[in-house]
Parts: structure tokens; C-alpha cells; sequence
């Protein structure tokens, strides 16, 4: 073996190149998304045992929201998310989340993101391989509202209408249908039922802080199999975790106290999920879901 390995870095070296290493082995690793969200808590381990998940694991990182507990200020993001999912910012698209706006306009967050967390508004789009990406921004009442007339729906309207990818995910923080204890966001409704009439796929959601798969529901929230989306929530990233109560429509799977993160791979028309839990990456759920 040793033997091989030493003839494996002699023809690297004799064709101009160098022995790859793992950070060149996670960018070219581009149709493998790796979310959660609340994540950045000074008080517990969390954030340190998922962000080893990730950082030996290639793909593009999404944050979804509740980034740095527990005002979302300068101090949070340097103290409680820097030194864990710092280590892989520069692959990371977020979302912004409630806590961040406990600072006045989400300021922090986006001076640590930068262009890529797109301010003011929050909402953004990108290209994942063959997928669309869509990040919405939650807090309806701090950008002039989710719903017909405002400047995210208009933003979302023309993003849909410009996409030819035959397949699509969006996230945001605030789940539009929860079994947790925050509960399901009505104000979240003309998005989602905006994005379930244009044909997308998946939505992956935080702020609950437990796991749990849906069902593809339509756009009023009924199983529909056949077109419906696929919602996710992922508020496992390393924030305090809570117990589960209630069954909301369409639940499939609910994985309480237990801190993960989502491995989602994005072929040309499928998407494979896998719940992967601290310490180990142990799979807790996994499955897969076609394209419409």
C-alpha cells in the first residue's frame, strides 16, 4: 500500500500538478448541499460537533438562519460562529434568521456575509449543477412583507420565471408547516404557494430546533405526491435543542434532541437525503424525492 500511494504522488508530480488535498477535494464537489440551521450557540458543543460534520465532508454549505445566538451581533458572530462554520465560509450561502434581527436591521449578519447574504433584503438566488437555488428571507415584517405586492414576491415571481431548471430547492428560516414548537408560519404562505405552483421541489427550513420531513404538500398544504413540495426542517445546527409534541400535516419523520446535519445530492433529477447526526455522522434518515 505504501508503495502505491508513493507511486500515486510520483505521477502527479511528473504530470505538473500537486497530491490533491482535502480543501481541493471539497470544491469540486458542487451538487452536494449540506444544511442546518441555528447553529452559532457559545453555550453548548453543537456547533463545534457539526461543524466537524461539515468541514470533512465537500458541498456547498446553506445556513439556514439563527447563524450566531443570541442577538446576532458582531460579538456573537466572532465568539460562537466563526470559530466552528467559520472554518467554511467561503462555501457557505445563508439565511438570515429571527435572531440575527435582534440587531438593528440584521447588520451583523450581513457584514460578516458580505455580497453573498445579499443586503438589504436577504433573498438571493444561485445555480447548484442542474438545480436553482432560491434563499428567502422569513422576517416578513422587517422587509416590507412575503406577500403579493411586496418586493421579495416581485424578486420571486421574476426568479421563477427566469428559471429553466427542470429542478428547484428554496430556503428560508421560519418553516411554513412544523410539528415543533414554534409552530407553522401562516405569513410564510403566499411564498410558499407561489413556489408550489412554479414547480419546485424541495424547502428546507430552521427555527424549530429539532429535525423533521414532510410529505410533498401542495400549494394549499394537502399531500400531493405528485407535484407537491418536499419541506425539511433542519434547526439542528447546534443551538439548544427541543422535544417534539404535535404531528402537523403531512409529517413523516420527527428526530428530537439530537443535533445533524442535512446531506442533500442534487443529480439531474433526483435528490438523495441523508440526516446526519453528531458525534459520527451516523444516518438517522435518509430516502429520495424526483424532480416534477
Amino acid at each position: 500500500m505504501r508503495v502505491r500511494a508513493l507511486a500515486a504522488v510520483f505521477l502527479v508530480v511528473l504530470i505538473g500538478g500537486a497530491a490533491p488535498t482535502s480543501a481541493a477535494k471539497v470544491a469540486r464537489a458542487p451538487l452536494i448541499l449540506l444544511a442546518a440551521g441555528d447553529i452559532g450557540d457559545c453555550y453548548s458543543d453543537g456547533a463545534k460537533l457539526t461543524g466537524r460534520l461539515i468541514e470533512s465532508r465537500p458541498g456547498t454549505v446553506a445556513a439556514l438562519g439563527d447563524t450566531a445566538y443570541p442577538t446576532g451581533s458582531k460579538s456573537d458572530f466572532a465568539r460562537c460562529y466563526n470559530p466552528t462554520w467559520g472554518h467554511f465560509k467561503a462555501r457557505t450561502r445563508p439565511a438570515v434568521g429571527n435572531h440575527e434581527y435582534f440587531s438593528a436591521n440584521a447588520a451583523p449578519y450581513f457584514a460578516y456575509f458580505g455580497r453573498k447574504a445579499a443586503p438589504p433584503g436577504g433573498y438571493y438566488s444561485y445555480e447548484l449543477g442542474r438545480w436553482h437555488i432560491v434563499v428567502l428571507n422569513s422576517n416578513c415584517d422587517k422587509i416590507g412583507g412575503c406577500g403579493v405586492g411586496s418586493a421579495q414576491m416581485g424578486w420571486l415571481k421574476k426568479d421563477l420565471a427566469r428559471d429553466a431548471a427542470r429542478c428547484t430547492l428554496a430556503y428560508w428560516h421560519s418553516p411554513r408547516f412544523s410539528s415543533g414548537m414554534h409552530g407553522s408560519d401562516e405569513t410564510m404562505q403566499p411564498i410558499w404557494a407561489t413556489l408550489a405552483k412554479a414547480g419546485a421541489d424541495i424547502v428546507l427550513n430552521g427555527h424549530d430546533h429539532d429535525y423533521q420531513r414532510f410529505a410533498p404538500l401542495n400549494a394549499a398544504g394537502k399531500i400531493d405526491r405528485a407535484r407537491g413540495m418536499r419541506e425539511f426542517i433542519v434547526g439542528t445546527g447546534g443551538g439548544p435543542l427541543r422535544p417534539v409534541s404535535g404531528t402537523a400535516v403531512g409529517s413523516q419523520k420527527i428526530i428530537a434532541l439530537q443535533w445533524g446535519v442535512l446531506r442533500l445530492k442534487l443529480s439531474a433529477n433526483r435528490a438523495y437525503w441523508r440526516f446526519l447526526s453528531t458525534p459520527n455522522g451516523r444516518v438517522l434518515d435518509s430516502g429520495s424525492s424526483a424532480c416534477h
